[in-house]
């Protein structure tokens, strides 16, 4: 499994490039976790960093299909993709 991680107010650029990279991942086969991880007062954008998960999941979705839907667990909310077998 592979993990990619996002900032509450991570820029478009950046989030593109880790587009690129769990694009990758996926094409290898290999699973991916993507996660926002909030520090200090950050945890109040819970909704920006829900939107970010769920477009980086629409990016993908000819790649890998959701495994496991945006949740919060601590200061972390992370997603699950799983690559989409090739026939």
């Amino acid at each position: 499994m592979k993990e990619i991680r996002f900032g509450p107010n991570t820029d478009e650029h950046d989030f593109n490039f880790k587009v690129k990279h769990a694009m990758k991942f996926l094409g290898e086969g290999a699973k991916v976790k993507a996660y926002v991880q909030f520090r200090g007062r950050s945890i109040a954008y819970k909704e920006k960093g829900e939107i970010m998960l769920l477009k980086f999941a629409q990016e993908l979705e000819d790649y890998g299909k959701v495994e496991l839907m945006p949740k919060l667990e601590g200061n972390r909310m992370f997603l699950h993709l799983t690559p989409i077998k090739k026939k």
